[in-house]
C-alpha cells in the first residue's frame, strides 16, 4: 500500500512540475495582445479621424494623460508613436486587462505609474481615431 501511495505521490509531482513544454512569446512583436494585429496609416492623416480622437481623449483620457511628455496619473502622449507601435496602442485601449496581464510594456507602465488604466470600453473604430490623434500630437509636439 505504501508503495501505491508513493507512485502517486510521485506521478502527481512529475505532471505537475512538468509544465508546459511550449515557448511563450513575451512581446508579440510590440503589438501588444489584443484583437488588433495590424493597423494601415494614413498618410497624410485622416482630420475628420484626428478631430474624432481629439473629442474621445478630452473626454475620456485628458484626466489622466496629457498632451506633452508630462506625467499626471497616466503616462503623457507626446512621443508615443516613437516608442510604441499604433497595433500596441490600440490594444491598451481596448484590452487594457489582457495588457496588463500579459505585455511587459504595460506591465512596467504599471509599476510607474501605480495606477491601473482603467477600461473605459472604447470601441476598435474609437481607438484607431485616438491613434490617429495620437500620430497628429506627436506631429504637432515636434513642430513646437
Amino acid at each position: 500500500m505504501k508503495k501505491i501511495f508513493l507512485f502517486l505521490v510521485l506521478g502527481l509531482f512529475v505532471i505537475a512540475c512538468g509544465g508546459d513544454k511550449k515557448k511563450k512569446t513575451s512581446t508579440n512583436d510590440g503589438k501588444g495582445y489584443g484583437d488588433t494585429k495590424n493597423v494601415v496609416l494614413n498618410d497624410p492623416l485622416n482630420q475628420e479621424m484626428v478631430a474624432n480622437g481629439k473629442a474621445i481623449y478630452e473626454l475620456k483620457c485628458a484626466a489622466c494623460h496629457k498632451l506633452s511628455a508630462k506625467r499626471v496619473v497616466g503616462p503623457g502622449w507626446a512621443g508615443l508613436t516613437d516608442k510604441r507601435k499604433p497595433e500596441w496602442i490600440m490594444n491598451m485601449i481596448t484590452n487594457v486587462d489582457i495588457m496588463l496581464e500579459k505585455d511587459p510594456a504595460a506591465q512596467k507602465l504599471l509599476e510607474e505609474c501605480l495606477t491601473r488604466m482603467p477600461n473605459q470600453n472604447v470601441s476598435v473604430k474609437d481607438a484607431r481615431d485616438i491613434v490617429e490623434f495620437i500620430f497628429q500630437n506627436d506631429i504637432d509636439q515636434k513642430n513646437k
